[in-house]
């Protein structure tokens, strides 16, 4: 069912709208709806303009809780100690005892001390790897001329010759050594080489070091500027690089250590901080939706939204010891611009199949609420389609256990439909396949036929699913005139196809099919005549009947040939829908029938005949029969109760009720 919602207006002096959000907000809750679109009426009306002052503030709160979270995500109990989770715009209540005691100044100190201090120590860090980065440029750079077993800082001071570092491809290597080193004055000295490239280091005197260049550059040679940084041979000066990033690294571990121990040991006082920060910074946003209005020198704030009727009651009678916030019930919903938001509460059996309405989209508030009717006729469909008593436990006692284990809608909504499968399959007298263990309480879908006058023998299961679909289908009916009398549609209650005229051409039809199978052809006729042909006028004069219900001007539309033509293939339609979607239940009974036929096949292959199954082939095949046959079982049910049943009385066009203050569950 859908509650009843009131619609309230609270009001009080300006400065007095956080004690109001944190005392009252926090424990009833209410759907806030924007005072400026709502009260339009209000005069003076202005914005509450505020700049959140701990938006900030909780920005590096939340920034500090990752961090922690990256040491240390939850306490000694495995219970998740980081951030609460929280909707844009939520009121947030406190829910332990650090973060009530701890005011909103203290939770600012506490998240600007520690990030003050864990500042300094990043700052630390960030000059510590920039000096490991640039000493790993520089053994990136000498690494490559380990094999030159020379001094370099005595390389580096040459006078008359002149070197250079760098490399070569190993295509013009070879070049340049089998044709041109022995032409020109110059020493070469090949260092390492990987899978492209040789590096290495040539002298040159210093007269022809110009010349030479040229040559190598023509040769692809890729100058390397080593700086006068190095101390000994390069394998010298790498090791002493190693060295020296090894204290690097051994002061950044300190530095990590430092800021994991500064982390740790306030801890608790973040959390404390960012759950108040977050609680004031959540409820302070409910500015955004409120108004100011002035009333001689006095400024007061106006909040409006939707609560429940039974909140509203509790809420307007705490009120009444609170002498300085005011609220007011508007009764006329003529009276307010936005929609009433729905929100659902169902007995906790059929809750789980509100996953499905939702699906489909909420009912608006003036609808019926259909979860119990979607709960009970997709159970009973499903029980009719899956008879079987065997796999129906399975399926109600391992749809129990995982809906207590994991909270899954979808495996409550299966432990149903497996309760309604035992049900049919005592009735059917199947368990796990076996007819021979059990009589059955009412017939053999396989092999219970019907006579029918005009038609002849016909399986009973596909003669009363297709009974059932009838029922169903009238029942839809009546609930489409009921939701079209809330939403004061005249057309769709009395003159639609699924209203009235509906109702008593389907039902005038329903008594002939019912009177002239049972041998009564005379007043079957007289029906037929008298409440057949009736319905189907008022269906095609539906308009002009609306209109002149409705006390309109204009009756009759000025296109009269279009109307009448529109009309006929309009009332062939709905006769060839009536007649489709009956048909769509005959499905029921063949899924019946097909689930029977399936199982005496795995019987049949597991030598059941003879006497001594093989047990294994039993198993698996109850197993692949209940896995895909269940699967496709609940889909179309589904599809009948979305294509035959919603169609026809609901529209699914309201929002969902979305509270600032308490989650539900």
């Amino acid at each position: 069912m859908i509650e009843k919602m009131k619609f309230l207006s609270i009001t009080g002096p300006k400065d007095d709208i956080d004690r109001v959000v944190d005392q009252y907000l926090s424990k009833y809750e209410i759907q806030l709806e924007n005072a400026l679109s709502e009260l339009k009426t209000v005069a003076n009306l202005r914005p509450y303009l505020e700049i959140n002052p701990y938006k900030a503030e909780l920005q590096t709160a939340a920034a500090l809780m990752e961090e922690i979270k990256g040491n240390k995500a939850v306490d000694g109990h495995g219970r998740d100690t980081g951030t609460v989770r929280r909707e844009p715009g939520q009121v947030i209540q406190a829910q332990d005892s650090g973060l009530t005691g701890l005011s909103v100044e203290n939770a600012v100190n506490t998240v600007h001390s520690l990030d003050e201090q864990l500042q300094s120590l990043r700052t630390q860090k960030e000059a510590l790897e920039t000096q490991v980065q640039g000493i790993e440029e520089s053994m990136d750079r000498v690494i490559p001329f380990t094999d030159l077993n020379y001094d370099l800082k005595d390389i580096m001071h040459f006078r008359y010759i002149k070197f250079r570092f760098g490399r070569m491809t190993h295509e013009y290597y070879n070049k340049f050594m089998d044709y041109v080193y022995d032409t020109i004055d110059t020493v070469v000295h090949k260092c390492q080489e990987d899978a492209d490239y040789v590096w290495l280091v040539y002298f040159v005197p210093e007269p022809l070091s110009d010349k030479i260049d040229a040559i190598y550059a023509s040769l692809h040679f890729e100058r390397f500027f080593l700086p006068d940084e190095y101390e000994g041979t390069p394998v010298e000066a790498t090791h002493e690089l190693e060295h020296q990033l090894a204290e690097l690294y051994e002061k950044i571990r300190d530095v990590d250590e430092k800021i994991g121990s500064a982390l740790e040991s306030h801890a608790e006082e973040l959390r404390a901080a960012y759950r108040k920060l977050e609680t004031y910074s959540g409820n302070f946003d409910v500015r955004k939706l409120a108004a100011c209005t002035k009333d001689k020198d006095h400024t007061f704030y106006i909040l409006c939204g939707w609560m429940s009727e039974t909140d509203a009651k509790a809420f307007r009678k705490e009120l009444e010891e609170d002498h300085d916030t005011f609220c007011f019930v508007e009764e006329d919903h003529d009276n307010i611009i936005s929609r009433p938001p729905t929100k659902l509460r169902n007995p906790g059996l059929f809750r789980p199949f509100e996953m499905f309405i939702r699906m489909y989209g909420l009912p608006s508030y003036e609808e019926i609420d259909p979860t119990v009717i979607l709960g009970l006729t997709y159970s009973f469909l499903f029980g009719f389609m899956f008879g079987d008593a065997g796999q129906g436990l399975c399926l109600m006692l391992g749809g129990y256990l995982l809906y207590r284990a994991k909270k899954m809608n979808l495996a409550a909504i299966i432990s149903c439909c497996g309760f309604f499968s035992t049900i049919f399959g005592f009735l059917f007298g199947s368990v796990f396949g076996f007819e021979n263990i059990i009589k059955p309480l009412w017939l053999r879908p396989k092999t219970a036929m019907t006579n029918l006058p005009f038609v002849g023998n016909l399986n009973t299961v596909f003669i009363v699913a297709i009974a059932m679909g009838m029922g169903i289908v009238l029942m839809t009916m009546v609930l489409n005139v009921i939701n079209s009398l809330r939403s004061h549609d005249t057309e769709k209650a009395f003159f639609d196809t699924n209203g009235i005229a509906g109702i008593v051409f389907y039902g005038a039809l329903a008594v002939t099919i019912i009177l002239y199978m049972s041998g009564h052809v005379l007043p079957a006729t007289a029906v037929l005549v008298v409440m057949f042909v009736i319905p189907l006028l008022v269906i095609f004069f539906k308009e002009p009947l609306t209109a002149l219900a409705e006390k309109h001007a204009k009756i009759m539309p000025e296109e009269k040939g279009m109307f009448f033509v529109q009309g006929v293939f309009e009332l062939f339609e709905v006769c060839l829908s009536y007649f489709s979607n009956t048909l769509s239940f005959v499905r029921v009974g063949a899924f019946a029938v097909s689930h029977a036929a399936m199982m005496e096949v795995v019987l049949m292959l597991a030598g059941a005949e003879a006497g001594t199954p093989n047990w294994l082939v039993v198993v698996l095949g109850n197993l692949f029969v209940c896995g895909m046959e269940g699967l496709i079982v609940g889909i179309q049910v589904l599809r009948l109760e979305y294509y035959e049943l919603f169609s026809r009385f609901y529209r699914g066009t309201g929002r969902e009720f979305k509270p600032y203050g308490k989650q539900n569950g």
